[in-house]
């Protein structure tokens, strides 16, 4: 069933499209490019999108599932006598390969969730939020067997807010990769693009994250943890997180308090609750926990770690 805002389009297409997507993200821009009437060949995603694939069962689409790596997609497609003209990739699981780059007629392209040639790689919003940018993007442009390294078709700024969370922004990429999906295919309909090189000198590289990764060092400025902390704050995300007395603590949101401190406290010390807020010194200031999960009760004296 259509969202209200996805009304039928009587738009002819030139050409047949197939789809690399993964995640609810990818199935939000699959079903309204479906929603359009556009000519899907084909959608290729990986086996735990489940909505992807009963999206695609439910509406008679042709799915490969699973990794297409060492020619097992090719190897799909030719057995069912598959072609399309444009390749489109949207949060896809995994790295295109260069036969299936080579299987579209005119363009294999990707929608890539920064501003690039900045934050290639994984997690671009997250890394963003945690080095403190205010702005951050999205750039469609043709893939290449290096990594977000094709040229740029079109992109998009998006502010940042001091108070945005990696969900926040995983949030607005729902509401607005479905459309801007949509205008990029009736940009290539109309050959009304002009694709330009990545400025190579500027790029940044990013990896991909686990939720071990999300571990606060205290010896951290204050900046810096907050930052940790929204990006990965749950819902989504798993969550920063510190341990008091060998006990995992997950830390959702923190403020600046104005409390003193003297240098010589260990920093992830809890010098003072107010208000049932922990307040933890750390070398440029002292933080207050808004928002954490933690099974003990917290004290005055406790040091995060």
């Amino acid at each position: 069933m259509l969202d209200n805002n996805e009304i039928k389009s009587n738009r002819n297409y030139k050409y047949t499209y197939c789809f690399c997507v993964s995640g609810h993200l990818g199935y939000l821009v699959l079903r309204y490019l479906n929603s359009q009437n556009l000519p899907i060949s084909l959608v290729l995603t990986d086996s735990n999108s489940v909505e992807i694939i009963e999206y695609c069962l439910d509406n008679e689409i042709v799915c490969f599932k699973g990794n297409p790596r060492n020619g097992k997609a090719l190897a799909y497609i030719d057995c069912n006598k598959l072609s399309f003209d444009i390749l489109l990739s949207v949060n896809y699981l995994f790295i295109i390969e260069s036969d299936l780059i080579n299987k579209a007629k005119l363009h294999s392209i990707n929608i890539h969730g920064s501003l690039l040639p900045k934050y290639r790689g994984r997690c671009p919003n997250v890394w963003a939020i945690i080095n403190g940018e205010s702005i951050e993007g999205i750039t469609a442009h043709h893939i290449t067997e290096l990594c977000d390294e094709g040229d740029i078709i079109k992109q998009i700024s998006l502010p940042i807010s001091d108070e945005a969370t990696g969900y926040d922004l995983l949030v607005r990429a729902y509401d607005y990769y479905p459309k801007w999906t949509y205008e990029l295919v009736i940009d290539i309909e109309s050959g009304n693009f002009k694709s330009f090189s990545q400025d190579q000198t500027k790029a940044t590289f990013f990896g991909k994250r686990t939720p071990a990764d999300g571990q606060i060092n205290w010896n951290w400025q204050k900046e810096r943890i907050r930052n940790w902390v929204r990006a990965q704050a749950q819902p989504y995300y798993p969550g920063a997180f510190s341990s008091i007395n060998g006990e995992k603590i997950i830390i959702n949101k923190i403020s600046y308090s104005d409390l003193g401190y003297s240098w010589d406290m260990p920093n992830g010390l809890v010098v003072n609750i107010q208000s049932t807020r922990p307040l933890v010194k750390t070398p440029n200031g002292v933080v207050a926990l808004e928002d954490y999960i933690f099974e003990n009760p917290i004290v005055e004296g406790n040091i995060l770690k």
